[in-house]
């Protein structure tokens, strides 16, 4: 038996003696890609420029290659002084990925914060001297940079829940001269009444730290958020609840208003009443326009939507300006296998809807997955990173065709 086998077995057999086996031989199929390592070696398969044989699918005019290996669990992305940098929770680390000779390539991988716990959102501020605004699972820190670019003289800004079933936390600092900083904290549990209403919502700061205020409720779990370029709003990508089946209850694209509620636990998606868990009766629906905000757009139930990024104009052809990548990171609980993907959000420039297609596939593949995308940063100039958290990469896109 080789070891790659062994190692699912365990994983069974743990499943099923810890109680999950219910889940374990339902989601079989979907457990594969997640619990086993990639049935090949993703940097060694992107280094054959043959089409017949290139893993990953990718629309005519982009390339894609490896920036960075040998990552751990890479995820978050952000730019910092010394360059490109990427959190990885699992190792309490945050890394500078640094491209010296620019070939398309780092060169150098090092450690500029470490011992932190599980680091994942990562902001940088250079309004004077930069800093670096990192969510650990109970705190939002803040570091400064030395010269070399590392993160020195963390201070905490504020305190967070502990953990429970999520423990990524992101940020996103609100547009302008406002010095405001949003925090996600996802929920305690797969779905339940929460004690402690920090849980399942977006928090807002100011930098000094003082009284954080809940900014919207009934997030799930909006691991990531991002600003749309026109209008400033913020949009974030939530995960829905599990146990109600293989297309229940999607995972949701959502515009995120302060003071808002989006719904979680007893409404999801379209305002659609979770009578699943919510067994209450009503003289008004719970889940009504003027109760709860219903989704943007849906995704897919378990396609667990992580990164989000808008394309700029500059360098992009113009029928991209505006459009939103969606980092899939792939289901486990679904009885066949879904996600693994890039998906482009067909957008004009107010946000409105205009279609949506698959940009990057072939992550997913008959034996297993190959890697599983988590965040996405797009640049101008027609280049995009992101971070992968089963391949332990970081991959560069590129457009192969330049505009005139």
């Amino acid at each position: 038996m080789t070891a790659k086998r062994y190692l699912f077995v365990f994983v069974l057999g743990a499943l099923l003696v810890g109680g999950g086996g219910y889940l374990c031989v339902t989601y079989f199929p979907a457990l594969k890609p997640v619990v086993l390592p990639p049935p090949e070696d993703i940097t060694t398969l992107l280094k054959d420029s043959n089409t017949t044989n290139f893993p990953l699918q990718l629309p005519p005019g982009f390339a894609i290659s490896i920036y960075a290996k040998d990552l751990g669990k890479p995820r978050e992305l952000t730019f910092g002084p010394s360059g490109l940098l990427v959190s990885v929770p699992s190792e309490g680390k945050i890394l500078s990925l640094k491209d010296v000779d620019g070939d398309g390539v780092a060169e150098t991988v090092t450690a500029i914060a470490s011992n932190l716990d599980t680091p994942n959102g990562l902001a940088t501020r250079c309004i004077g001297p930069c800093k670096l605004y990192v969510a650990e699972r109970t705190a939002v820190s803040v570091f400064d940079f030395d010269e070399a670019g590392n993160a020195i003289n963390r201070q905490v800004l504020f305190s967070l829940p502990p953990g429970g079933r999520h423990t990524t936390r992101s940020l996103l600092f609100l547009p302008g001269e406002k010095d405001q900083l949003l925090v996600s904290v996802g929920s305690s549990c797969d779905v339940c009444h929460e004690q402690d209403p920090r849980y399942a919502s977006i928090l807002l700061s100011h930098l000094d730290g003082k009284e954080p205020t809940i900014y919207a409720s009934g997030l799930r779990n909006t691991v990531f958020m991002e600003l749309q370029p026109v209008s400033g709003e913020v949009w974030g990508a939530d995960m829905g609840r599990d146990n109600l089946g293989d297309d229940t209850p999607p995972d949701e694209i959502n515009i995120i208003q302060q003071g808002k509620n989006y719904g979680w636990p007893i409404c999801y998606g379209k305002n659609i009443h979770d009578t699943s868990f919510d067994k209450n009766t009503y003289i008004q629906d719970p889940c009504s326009a003027n109760q709860t905000v219903p989704s943007y757009r849906d995704i897919p139930a378990h396609s667990a939507p992580l990164g989000l990024s808008f394309i700029p104009e500059e360098g992009w052809p113009e029928d991209y300006w505006y459009n939103l990548l969606v980092a899939y990171h792939g289901s486990w609980n679904r009885t066949e296998p879904t996600g693994y993907k890039i998906e482009r959000f067909k957008l004009d420039a107010n946000g409105n809807y205009l279609g949506q297609e698959d940009f990057i596939t072939g992550w997913l593949t008959k034996d297993g997955a190959l890697g599983r995308p988590v965040d996405i940063l797009t640049l101008p100039g027609g280049t995009i990173y992101i971070s992968d958290d089963k391949a332990g990469v970081v991959y560069k896109v590129r457009r192969t065709v330049q505009l005139n």
